[in-house]
């Protein structure tokens, strides 16, 4: 119970800064690379929801990172929706094409889908790249518009589009820490423990597997809207592998499986970026190593690391408190025999 408030005690924290950063930080560029931050969380915890718990590596999700941001540009500048129609109808389609892919990928299994998946990605990357008349090829898509105002709520400025993503992120983390420790999130590790098993205990895993597919494209999709409209100007690469390779790196370092994996991960990796900003192209001859170094010494990355460290303490002080109170018991024991034996004597 005590870790269950302390870990709370922390995510409360952790809110509170959040919500107070642009008032403790002044300078604009800051400000920028938390909410790009904050949307890579996005993107990564849909890609968490898939990899991390229900074990199933997909490499498609900076393909449909790219789909949820080129349709709501496409939506709003060249049919001239509103924007937030807009917005839940690029989620609505991605998740869409994810539910048509899914039935199709699913039916393979371990690096098959992984393969799969990453040919699916890069087909994304394609279609964006050479379908000039729809997404403006290499030339990119621009004019697409920041979030239209909700009432007296405004998403013109800086702050308050930082805010809006913040909201976004708030939400995803809420539904996944539901998720994780429901029915349905015990489904999932179950399939990623064994689906041999699972499918023993009558657990319906492609049904299952479909529905994390789809929820995690959504997430996905959710974060690429967000990033078009703050962004305002798309490119083909945000659909390209390297994206993809960004949100794995994201992921592994933070913790796979984690529910602050995707937060750890993504705001440690930005953070060392901007500092070796100086090393431009070269920055991957430390990174290069240090990703090594980390994958061997830590598999489950910092966080996933972390919560091990704490259940091995855990374990021990309760295998130190079992063993006190043998011993105490044994003494006792062995106190009421002497006892005895002086009386009877």
């Amino acid at each position: 119970m005590a870790v269950f408030e302390k870990r709370h005690l922390w995510l409360a924290v952790l809110a509170v800064l959040a919500l107070a950063l642009p008032l403790l930080v002044a300078n604009g560029y800051y400000l920028h690379m938390m909410t790009m931050s904050f949307i890579w969380m996005i993107a990564v915890y849909g890609l968490n929801l898939f990899a991390g718990y229900t074990g199933y590596l997909s490499l498609a999700h900076a393909g449909f990172f790219a789909v949820g941001a080129y349709t709501l540009g496409i939506l709003t500048v060249k049919v001239g929706l509103p924007f937030w129609g807009a917005f839940a109808l690029s989620c609505a389609f991605t998740s869409l094409l994810g539910l048509a892919i899914g039935l199709v990928a699913l039916r393979t299994k371990e690096h098959f889908f992984a393969i799969y998946t990453l040919c699916v990605g890069y087909i994304i990357y394609l279609v964006i790249d050479k379908w000039d008349s729809l997404t403006g090829g290499v030339r990119g898509f621009i004019g697409i518009p920041a979030p239209s105002d909700i009432g007296p709520l405004s998403f013109q400025t800086p702050v308050a589009q930082y805010y809006l993503v913040l909201f976004f992120l708030f939400a995803v983390i809420f539904v996944m820490y539901r998720l994780v420790y429901s029915l349905t999130g015990r489904t999932y590790i179950a399939i990623r423990n064994s689906e041999e098993l699972a499918l023993t205990l009558g657990i319906s895993t492609m049904k299952n597997k479909l529905a994390s597919f789809v929820l995690s494209v959504f997430f996905t999709s959710l974060a690429g809207a967000l990033y078009a409209s703050f962004i305002r100007f798309l490119g083909p690469d945000i659909a390209y592998v390297t994206v993809m390779f960004d949100f794995l790196t994201y992921l592994l370092v933070g913790g796979i499986g984690t529910l602050a994996g995707p937060v750890v991960g993504t705001l440690l990796i930005t953070f060392l970026s901007q500092q070796l900003q100086f090393l431009q192209d070269y920055r991957m001859l430390i990174f290069g190593p240090v990703l090594t170094l980390l994958i061997i010494f830590y598999p489950h990355g910092i966080a996933g690391g972390f919560i091990r460290y704490q259940a091995k303490r855990a374990e021990a002080r309760r295998l130190e408190r079992e063993a006190n109170q043998t011993a105490a018991e044994l003494a006792a024991s062995r106190q009421g025999r002497d006892g005895r034996y002086v009386k009877e004597g």
